[in-house]
């Protein structure tokens, strides 16, 4: 076989899993809503429903990375896959009940935590290091698509009800769930490829220890929150002044186009500006954006920073998972992923929360702002982030 021909018998299969796995995922967490929505449930196991996704994963990343890094990443996506399928099912059989609801939302981010660990694995070791950036920006990219192709099925069963048909977007996530498993099995293993000396002794005590990890750590759990916090507040933003949510919708999804050609071109500016340049201009101007969105200008003018603001932010996470890649051995990667991943999770659960204290007193316009100063603050960390040495 030749060695573009090896390339495409790992990169289809592959690139089918990282599509599907993000959509699942960005289908069933708004469909459990809904489903939860028609249980009549209170605001407080809607709170619940959002944590369970994120929390679990906290005590399962570490281990599923150890796992990646023995016995291979083609496993632990299998493994992944199986997940995924029983929460689908669970949403069918058990979702008649808030505790079912919850139940299959946390094996839903089980799933979820164990595909994308293997994922970034996959592409660190598979990937020549001159062309990390390229490659972390091509699967981030495949990521971002998945993420917009899910709620087109809520689209597809909604029409013009306020809440969409759950039961048929469950059956059809099941299936998708189904290709999620052939995709994982039909994905090669990196695990025979490693280094001849076999595979890297190691703790993740060692990795915390390796100079600059926990600066790019710091750096991808800001900039994911700060995502996060895009696709709430600029709603909440709207509504406070007045601007219509069909607007907003195009605002967000202008976001979220503009990190997709962000990360697809990330190979090409970096190999013309390099990577240390890149990471600290995209976090500083990504500061930037969020600081200037709440001043009252023009919706074109909004539009622009909004623009900004996702080619900024698309770039900041491939960009850390490059670094992630290049500073750890081949033996150590997946448990390098999966404390990246651990610190992102943490993210999504703190930053939003200490960010709901502060929309109490000062609205959208204030939880903005404080998110550009820690942008800031992690731009300038960024700054000291060493060239990696893969070396241990």
């Amino acid at each position: 076989m030749t060695e573009s021909a090896s390339a495409r018998h790992w990169a289809v299969p592959f690139y089918a899993h990282t599509v599907l796995i993000q959509a699942v995922t960005f289908v069933l967490r708004p469909a459990a809503v809904y489903r939860a929505l028609e249980l009549d449930v209170s605001s407080y196991w809607l709170g619940a429903l959002g944590a369970t996704f994120a929390i679990v994963p906290l005590v399962l990343a570490v281990p599923a990375g150890l796992l990646s890094d023995r016995y291979g990443e083609r496993p632990v996506m299998v493994a992944g896959g199986l997940v995924t399928i029983a929460s689908a099912t669970g949403f069918l059989l058990l979702g008649q009940s808030v505790a079912g609801v919850v139940a299959t939302t946390v094996l839903l981010g089980v799933g979820h935590l164990l595909s994308v660990v293997a994922q970034q694995a996959m592409v660190a070791n598979r990937t020549p290091r001159d062309r990390y950036d390229s490659a972390f920006g091509h699967y981030t990219f495949a990521a971002s698509a998945g993420q917009a192709i899910g709620p087109g099925l809520i689209i597809a069963f909604g029409g013009s009800r306020a809440i969409p048909d759950t039961e048929a977007i469950f059956t059809a996530t099941l299936a998708l769930s189904a290709a999620l498993l052939l995709a994982a099995l039909a994905t090669p293993s990196t695990h025979d490829r490693r280094d001849a000396r076999g595979p890297v002794e190691g703790s993740i005590r060692d990795l915390v220890r390796r100079k600059g990890l926990l600066r790019a750590l710091t750096v991808s759990c800001v900039v994911l929150a700060a995502v996060d916090i895009s696709l709430v507040y600029l709603p909440l933003l709207g509504a406070e002044r007045d601007i219509a949510s069909g607007t907003i919708g195009l605002l967000l999804a202008l976001r979220a186009g503009s990190s997709m050609i962000s990360r697809l071109m990330l190979g090409r500016l970096t190999e013309r500006l390099g990577r240390p340049l890149v990471l600290t201009g995209s976090v500083t101007l990504s500061a930037l954006a969020m600081a200037a969105a709440p001043i009252p200008m023009p919706v074109v003018l909004l539009g622009l920073v909004v623009v900004v603001m996702g080619l900024s932010l698309g770039a900041g996470q491939p960009l850390t998972m490059s670094w992630l890649a290049e500073a750890t051995p081949p033996g150590l990667r997946g448990r390098a992923m999966s404390l990246r991943l651990t610190g992102n999770r943490l993210g999504q659960v703190v930053v939003p929360s200490l960010a709901g204290l502060v929309a109490v007193g000062a609205g959208a316009s204030g939880v903005l702002w404080v998110t550009a100063a820690a942008l800031g603050v992690v731009a300038a960390a960024s700054r000291s982030i060493p060239r990696s040495d893969p070396n241990p």
